[in-house]
């Protein structure tokens, strides 16, 4: 059976409070980032993680190394120290980041493209119809 496992970071990032949402499944790692806005309160954050989660759109997935280890408390708190003071995410959640931005960027790009030959095609006919319009004969 596969372990799935997911970590949520909070952080400041100017002039905005982050939240990077990593999951780990089947050894692939897959990140959402959303924006809080004004510093997120743990009760605000419990609460937007179990009424909008299913909603978050992750990054494609990333292979990465799962690590098992036995969880010492006070190992557990000095890594928890230790991210907090280290800025930013992992390299592999921002290579995820990066990877989903520009999916949404192809995407964006190919929408507007179309857009641009419609109103082009459209803007085409337009002008033929009026040519029509004046040849008509009196």
């Amino acid at each position: 059976m596969d372990k799935v496992s997911g970590k949520l970071t909070v952080f400041f990032e100017e002039p905005f409070w982050v939240g990077v949402f990593e999951r780990v499944s089947e050894g692939k790692l897959s990140v959402c980032k959303v924006t809080f806005g004004a510093e997120p309160k743990d009760y605000e954050v419990y609460e937007f993680v179990l009424n909008n989660y299913y909603r978050l759109r992750f990054s494609p997935t990333v292979t990465t190394d799962v690590k098992e280890a036995g969880r010492n408390p006070k190992r557990v708190q000095r890594e928890v120290r230790k991210q907090v003071q280290n800025i930013g995410m992992g390299t592999k959640s921002q290579q995820a980041l990066k990877i989903q931005q520009e999916q949404l960027k192809t995407e964006r790009r190919i929408v507007s493209r179309e857009q641009r030959e419609a109103e082009k095609q459209r803007q085409f006919e337009l002008k033929q119809q009026k040519r029509k319009e004046k040849h008509r004969g009196r």
